[in-house]
């Protein structure tokens, strides 16, 4: 498999990733060192041929109540209700070889595995086709579109229910 456990000393990579894959959406160094320090078996790397191509952040989090971006999250809440995947980012050299859909399925295995009934993410740049596809559904909740929209224009809320899948 060519994801493996992201490591701190991963972390310069991580950012250099982060700066070129999502240019309209910057988030600090510290944001994404809290990530893995907070939920390390939650954030992932993708090494194809010994180079870093993408990397993937998830954590327990509040359904319905995404984090903002870029902002530090200080903790994992005391009783998370979602799983929550922050950010699946891949270079454009390594799309569509299905290795998003391998984390996205190695993200819900883990979710299961710590007990957590459902996942969700904020879908952007055009991925809501995607993630339907890997099992997700819009959802939508009533005073939530300020916050979305600071994700772009097309970004939506969406959740996948373990229980049926």
């Amino acid at each position: 498999m060519p994801w493996r456990p992201m490591t701190p000393e991963d972390l310069p990579r991580v950012q250099a990733l982060a700066d070129a894959i999502h240019v309209n959406h910057p988030e600090d160094a510290e944001v994404l060192a809290e990530r893995l320090r907070l939920y390390p078996q939650g954030c992932l790397m993708l090494v194809e041929d010994g180079h870093a191509t993408g990397y993937a952040l998830t954590h327990p989090w509040r359904s319905g109540e995404p984090p903002p971006l870029n902002r530090l999250l200080r903790e994992i809440p005391s009783a998370p209700t979602t799983y929550y995947i922050h950010d699946v980012a891949l270079l454009p050299e390594a799309r569509g070889k299905g290795h998003a859909l391998a984390a996205a399925d190695r993200m819900t295995a883990h979710a299961r595995r710590e007990g957590f009934r459902e996942v969700s993410l904020v879908a952007v740049n055009g991925s809501q086709a995607f993630w339907e596809k890997a099992g997700f559904r819009v959802l939508t909740v009533p005073g939530l579109e300020a916050k979305l929209s600071s994700y772009g224009p097309d970004a939506v809320l969406m959740v996948r229910d373990l229980s049926r899948s």
